[in-house]
C-alpha cells in the first residue's frame, strides 16, 4: 500500500498597495521590532515615513521581511549579511527575468 503525505499551507494574500505600520509588519511576519529596525537601517526594508511611528510598509516589504527573518533565524545571518543576501537574490531574479525576455531562459 502506498502512503500519501498531505501538507496544508496557510497564508494570506497581501496586496501590493497595502500599507502596514511597524507593529503590523512585526506581527504579520512574526519578527521582533529590533530585527525590523536593523533591516531598515541596513536597507533591506524601505518604509515610507519620517520616523518609526509614521513608517508604512508595502506588501513587498512584508515578503522581504519574511525572507529576512528566515535568513536570520535559519542561517544565523546578521543584518548586514541579510542585506547582502537579499541584494544578491534580487540580482539573480533580475538576471533570470532578463534571460526569459531574451528567449534564452
Amino acid at each position: 500500500m502506498i502512503q500519501t503525505s498531505i501538507t496544508f499551507i496557510q497564508g494570506a494574500v497581501v496586496e501590493e498597495d497595502v500599507q502596514l505600520t511597524l507593529l503590523e509588519l512585526c506581527q504579520a511576519c512574526r519578527a521582533e521590532e529590533e530585527n525590523v529596525l536593523a533591516w531598515v537601517f541596513e536597507g533591506v526594508l524601505e518604509p515610507a515615513g519620517e520616523s518609526p511611528e509614521n513608517w508604512r510598509f508595502s506588501g513587498e516589504s512584508l515578503r522581504r521581511a519574511q525572507l529576512a527573518l528566515r535568513l536570520s533565524r535559519d542561517l544565523e545571518i546578521n543584518p548586514p549579511g541579510v542585506a547582502l543576501a537579499l541584494d544578491l537574490l534580487d540580482e539573480i531574479a533580475a538576471l533570470r527575468a532578463r534571460l526569459r525576455r531574451s528567449g534564452m531562459g
